[in-house]
Protein backbone atom coordinates (compact mmCIF):
# COMPACT_ATOMS: atom_id res chain seq x y z
CA UNK A 1 0.00 0.00 0.00
CA UNK A 2 3.00 2.20 1.13
CA UNK A 3 4.08 1.98 -2.45
CA UNK A 4 0.72 2.06 -4.30
CA UNK A 5 -0.04 5.43 -2.69
CA UNK A 6 3.17 6.95 -2.17
CA UNK A 7 2.14 9.48 -4.44
CA UNK A 8 -1.01 10.88 -3.12
CA UNK A 9 0.14 9.94 1.01
CA UNK A 10 3.02 10.10 3.58
CA UNK A 11 2.92 6.87 5.53
CA UNK A 12 3.69 6.48 9.32
CA UNK A 13 3.69 3.52 11.43
CA UNK A 14 3.55 4.90 15.53
CA UNK A 15 4.56 1.61 17.53
CA UNK A 16 2.81 1.91 20.67
CA UNK A 17 2.76 -0.16 24.01
CA UNK A 18 2.60 -4.02 23.06
CA UNK A 19 -0.76 -5.26 22.86
CA UNK A 20 0.49 -9.01 24.08
CA UNK A 21 3.08 -8.69 26.48
CA UNK A 22 5.05 -11.90 27.79
CA UNK A 23 4.36 -10.44 31.21
CA UNK A 24 0.58 -9.59 30.66
CA UNK A 25 -2.28 -10.69 28.45
CA UNK A 26 0.44 -12.77 26.29
CA UNK A 27 -0.55 -15.08 23.01
CA UNK A 28 0.89 -18.38 22.59
CA UNK A 29 3.88 -18.34 19.76
CA UNK A 30 3.53 -14.71 19.89
CA UNK A 31 6.70 -12.58 19.57
CA UNK A 32 7.90 -12.16 22.84
CA UNK A 33 7.94 -9.03 24.30
CA UNK A 34 7.06 -7.74 27.67
CA UNK A 35 5.48 -4.76 29.02
CA UNK A 36 7.91 -1.67 28.57
CA UNK A 37 8.61 -0.43 31.49
CA UNK A 38 11.28 2.45 29.95
CA UNK A 39 11.91 3.74 26.73
CA UNK A 40 14.67 1.70 26.34
CA UNK A 41 12.33 -1.51 26.44
CA UNK A 42 9.65 0.48 23.54
CA UNK A 43 13.30 1.04 21.10
CA UNK A 44 14.05 -2.63 21.62
CA UNK A 45 10.69 -4.05 20.83
CA UNK A 46 10.40 -1.87 17.65
CA UNK A 47 13.72 -2.63 16.60
CA UNK A 48 12.49 -6.82 16.87
CA UNK A 49 9.95 -5.35 15.01
CA UNK A 50 11.50 -3.84 11.82
CA UNK A 51 14.26 -6.64 12.01
CA UNK A 52 11.13 -8.89 11.78
CA UNK A 53 9.17 -6.92 9.63
CA UNK A 54 11.34 -4.35 7.86
CA UNK A 55 8.86 -0.92 6.82
CA UNK A 56 8.87 1.06 4.00
CA UNK A 57 7.68 3.98 5.96
CA UNK A 58 8.94 5.98 8.94
CA UNK A 59 8.82 4.46 12.11
CA UNK A 60 8.07 6.49 15.34
CA UNK A 61 7.62 5.15 18.73
CA UNK A 62 5.10 6.48 21.35
CA UNK A 63 6.03 7.90 24.35
CA UNK A 64 6.04 5.84 27.82
CA UNK A 65 3.08 7.85 28.58
CA UNK A 66 1.20 6.81 25.46
CA UNK A 67 0.04 9.85 24.59
CA UNK A 68 -0.62 9.06 20.85
CA UNK A 69 -1.73 5.62 21.43
CA UNK A 70 -5.00 7.30 23.80
CA UNK A 71 -5.66 10.27 21.52
CA UNK A 72 -5.78 7.59 18.97
CA UNK A 73 -7.43 4.82 20.63
CA UNK A 74 -4.79 2.76 18.39
CA UNK A 75 -4.77 -0.27 20.81
CA UNK A 76 -3.85 -2.74 19.72
CA UNK A 77 -3.85 -1.42 16.24
CA UNK A 78 -5.53 1.40 13.96
CA UNK A 79 -5.36 2.71 10.48
CA UNK A 80 -5.86 6.65 10.57
CA UNK A 81 -6.40 9.14 7.26
CA UNK A 82 -5.25 12.57 8.15
CA UNK A 83 -5.56 15.07 5.44
CA UNK A 84 -4.77 18.85 6.96
CA UNK A 85 -4.85 18.16 10.15
CA UNK A 86 -7.97 16.39 10.23
CA UNK A 87 -8.90 13.24 10.97
CA UNK A 88 -10.98 11.96 7.73
CA UNK A 89 -10.74 8.19 8.25
CA UNK A 90 -10.74 6.33 11.69
CA UNK A 91 -10.45 2.60 11.22
CA UNK A 92 -12.06 0.11 13.39
CA UNK A 93 -9.90 -1.46 16.01
CA UNK A 94 -7.65 -4.43 14.78
CA UNK A 95 -7.26 -6.98 14.25
CA UNK A 96 -10.78 -7.69 13.44
CA UNK A 97 -11.96 -4.12 12.64
CA UNK A 98 -8.97 -3.34 11.32
CA UNK A 99 -9.93 -3.52 6.56
CA UNK A 100 -7.43 -2.17 4.55
CA UNK A 101 -9.52 -2.86 1.82
CA UNK A 102 -11.11 0.66 3.28
CA UNK A 103 -7.71 2.58 3.24
CA UNK A 104 -7.48 1.45 -0.12
CA UNK A 105 -10.18 2.24 -1.47
CA UNK A 106 -10.48 5.47 0.27
CA UNK A 107 -6.74 6.64 -1.24
CA UNK A 108 -7.86 5.41 -4.94
CA UNK A 109 -10.96 7.36 -4.73
CA UNK A 110 -8.78 10.37 -3.59
CA UNK A 111 -6.04 9.31 -6.44
CA UNK A 112 -8.37 9.50 -8.94
CA UNK A 113 -9.83 12.96 -8.07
Amino acid sequence: MTEDFSGVADFVLVYIAEAHPTDGWAIKGNVEVANHKAMEDRVAATQKMLSMEPQSCPVLLDLMDDKCNKAFAALPERLYIVQDGIIVYKGGVGPFEYKLSEVDNFLSNYNNQ
